[in-house]
Parts: C-alpha cells; structure tokens; sequence
C-alpha cells in the first residue's frame, strides 16, 4: 500500500473521516482504500457476521479481497454510538446492507463496533466486529428514560 494513499486518508484528522473511507471502499469494492483505513500493526482483528476471528493484516486483506472478488459490498453506517478519548474511538452502530435477492434489493441488517487508534499516520481501524442480527435486533435498546421530571 503507498505512502501516498495512507497519508492521503489522514485528512481532516477524525476517526469518523477514517469510518467513513471504509464504508466507501466497502461499497465500490477497492481494496487498496480499505486496507489503508487499518493501522500497519501486527495484532488487527476482525470478525464478520458468523465468520472466523481474523487476526492480522495478511488475513483481513485476504478475507475482504475474496468478499470482492463478489462485488461491492452496499453498507451503511446508521446510529452511530462513539466512545472517545484522546488516542481511542469505540464506534457501535448498525450496518444497513443491501442485499440482492429474486425478488430485487433487500435490507439486511448487522450490528458492528469499530475501534480506531490514534497513530503516528493519524486515527487509524484496529478491530471490526460485526454479529449479524435483524431489523429488530438493531434496535437501539436504552436506560434513559423518555421523559424526564
């Protein structure tokens, strides 16, 4: 991966920019932007619904390479939770995939956390894990009571 295009990702400096390039290379299948969302270290991971737990570069680079030898991958990112610090982002949210069926587009839904470091090359992906789930079980469930007194 050029110097270039990981410097190139750095832009503006936020984790979201970086969320926001994967979910790009996602849906136009080019693997070159995705792998330089993730940071160049040796202890990644990554787990897709129902997949194996992929650990290091090598095996993420394989997996999504074979996932877009099928095509682009038609996700978005909706209700975006974050867990921020200095040099960490914890992103919960919910995938909308669209996904092609007999009977035309179809959504399907996943529910992800992406955490993001801080790195010498700026906020850089270290773990993605997505569970797959249903309209339903993407629903936001929360403590905080509607109405407050």
């Amino acid at each position: 991966m050029s110097k270039a295009k990981k410097t190139a990702l750095t832009v503006a400096g936020l984790a979201d920019d970086i969320e926001a390039a994967f979910y790009e290379a996602l849906q136009t299948a080019d693997l070159e932007k995705l792998m330089a969302c993730w940071a160049d270290e040796d202890d990644l991971i990554c787990v897709h619904p129902s997949g194996p737990r992929l650990v290091g570069v090598g095996a993420i680079r394989a997996a999504f390479e074979a996932m877009f030898s099928k095509g682009s991958i038609r996700a978005w990112p909706e209700a975006v939770r974050r867990i921020e610090s200095l040099t960490s982002s914890v992103h919960n949210l919910r995938e909308r995939i669209e996904v092609m069926t007999a009977e035309g587009p179809q959504q399907a839904y996943v529910v992800a956390t992406n955490v993001y470091h801080k790195t010498a090359q700026g906020w850089r992906m270290v773990a993605h894990h997505a569970s797959p789930g249903s309209e339903e079980d993407a629903q936001e469930i929360s403590q905080t009571p509607h109405l407050l007194h």
